[in-house]
């Protein structure tokens, strides 16, 4: 799986988990589980969004 795919598949798996973390808040339900999910797959996108800023910053300040 390409790098971007797997961004994408993070973003909509966390667009999922954010509308059941909206039901369950309106139908006044817990979501510890959720919510533990959702910090999960934030802290893999900004991994993975600051090796993709780590790769494109540092190699142009190494070239003349």
């Amino acid at each position: 799986m390409q790098h971007q795919e797997y961004i994408k598949t993070l973003e909509r798996e966390l667009r999922r988990i954010n509308k059941e973390i909206d039901a369950k808040i309106i139908r006044g339900q817990e979501y510890y589980r959720e919510a533990r999910d959702h910090r999960i797959l934030m802290r893999k996108i900004r991994q993975h969004a600051r090796k993709s800023f780590f790769n494109t910053f540092v190699p142009s300040i190494f070239q003349f």
